[in-house]
């Protein structure tokens, strides 16, 4: 039995965590203005993030370029993404999504201006509790309206 059997898939923990935020969001805009509910909100998932890696981490006999590449399936489950591999070895995982259901998800919650809180934000601070020797570098998201979102790991060279 595969440790990822039976694991919700990441656009489904999504869209559950919006539809607990948006109203906690939509009270704090109102009450503190946009800038300061969005800040409230960047953070606590930013938070959030860090510790989902550190979990999905703690998981892993070792937490590595090729095991981070084995936990995709999570958040290309319930056909979230359409993604093209462009890369993938021990020390690059170079990958574009194409479709992203995440986007399409926020916008018909009505959450489309802070998407990027949501999703987009939390795949570099993921992989900073996952493993702080992987460094994701990403210029371009669909959330952020872009054709693609242009993903590119790469594992810091050890000294």
């Amino acid at each position: 039995m595969s440790k990822l059997e039976g694991e919700l898939g990441i656009l489904a923990r999504r869209r559950i965590e919006a539809e607990i935020i948006k109203p906690i969001y939509e009270i704090l805009k109102r009450e503190q203005g946009k800038d300061f509910a969005a800040a409230v909100i960047g953070e606590a998932v930013g938070n959030a993030a860090i510790q989902a890696g550190k979990h999905f981490a703690s998981l892993e006999e070792r937490a590595d370029l090729k095991s981070f590449v084995e936990l995709q399936v999570l958040w290309e489950k319930d056909d979230a993404l359409k993604v093209e591999i462009i890369a993938s070895d021990a020390e690059h995982y170079d990958y574009d999504v194409k479709r992203c259901r995440y986007a399409e998800m926020y916008t018909e919650m009505g959450l489309g201006e802070i998407g990027h809180l949501l999703s987009c934000n939390r795949d570099e601070l993921f992989i900073v509790g996952y493993n702080p020797d992987i460094e994701l570098t990403r210029t371009q998201t669909i959330m952020g309206g872009d054709h693609r979102c242009d993903f590119r790991y790469r594992a810091k060279p050890h000294e």
